[in-house]
């Protein structure tokens, strides 16, 4: 019985896809096509894979062009036969470079089906789609909490071109004292001692030099004023981003929970 392998070179706009049977003697004898990356083009390449009775998969991981692909194969294609391996494979494109790194679409994609079947390619795993759904999340939360550092070093850079020393007195930027007397300024507060009078108890500089650092605020100009609570505005919404996303894990999660927690609970599965 023939086996056969499929060999996909991704593109953004297009696929380079092959398919050999891999068992016949002497060289492969390549079926190519070119497929579009609409939705309805990969679900007919799908199906085109059904048609020909194909038992494996390999294509490169460039960028994040190949995770449509996957995904649609994954839902819609069904092999007649599982391979001990698994059907899908996601090769590292270094591990299939060719000669001087040059990329030729048709080439490429048969060098992956010969590659697959010598176990010279370096595979990827890749997780079950929920767990590529949590990644996702968490992935987004990262690039918001690094956002909000990012967006504490402008703030910084802006207290100082506007000469309000406030960092040099409060550890944290971002905490409570430092809002309440940053969002007085933005708000139009030019009285260094009230401003000084919104800071925390706990906070150890004292009024006079908080009243110091903030002298400049009787003379600060209004586009400062306007700039500085664009930026707290920001901090906010990247706060309710975060908060959000934190949510979301949570409902992701909590099937998991639960089924940890009834674990716990069985006599001699439990932590106790």
């Amino acid at each position: 019985m023939p086996y056969r392998i499929a060999g996909v070179d991704v593109h953004k706009k297009m696929l380079a896809v092959v398919i050999a049977d891999v068992e016949v003697d002497g060289a492969y004898e390549f079926v190519r096509r070119r497929v579009g990356t609409s939705p309805s083009e990969l679900r007919g390449l799908a199906e085109w894979l059904v048609a020909q009775e194909v038992d494996e998969v390999v294509m490169e991981s460039t960028a994040q062009y190949w995770r449509p692909v996957w995904e649609t194969l994954e839902r819609d294609w069904q092999p007649s036969r599982r391979p001990p391996g698994g059907r899908l494979h996601l090769a590292q494109a270094q591990s299939n470079q060719g000669a001087r790194g040059r990329k030729r679409d048709f080439p490429d994609a048969e060098r992956l089906v010969k590659r697959l079947v010598a176990d010279e390619l370096t595979l990827s795993f890749v997780p079950d789609p929920e767990q590529r759904l949590w990644r996702t999340v968490v992935r987004r939360k990262l690039q918001v909490t690094s956002n909000r550092v990012q967006l504490q070093n402008r703030l910084e850079s802006l207290l100082e071109e506007a000469h309000l020393k406030l960092s040099s007195l409060v550890s944290d930027l971002l905490g409570a004292s430092a809002r309440r007397i940053l969002q007085a300024v933005a708000d139009g507060e030019t009285s260094p001692a009230r401003l000084a009078a919104l800071a925390s108890q706990r906070l150890r500089a004292t009024p006079e030099q908080l009243s110091d650092a903030l002298g400049a605020c009787t003379t600060l100009h209004p586009v400062y004023r306007r700039l500085l609570g664009l930026t707290l505005e920001e901090l906010r919404v990247l706060e309710d981003h975060l908060d959000q996303l934190d949510q979301e894990l949570a409902r992701l999660l909590r099937a998991h929970q639960a089924g940890v927690q009834r674990l716990a609970e069985v006599p001699g599965l439990g932590g106790g």
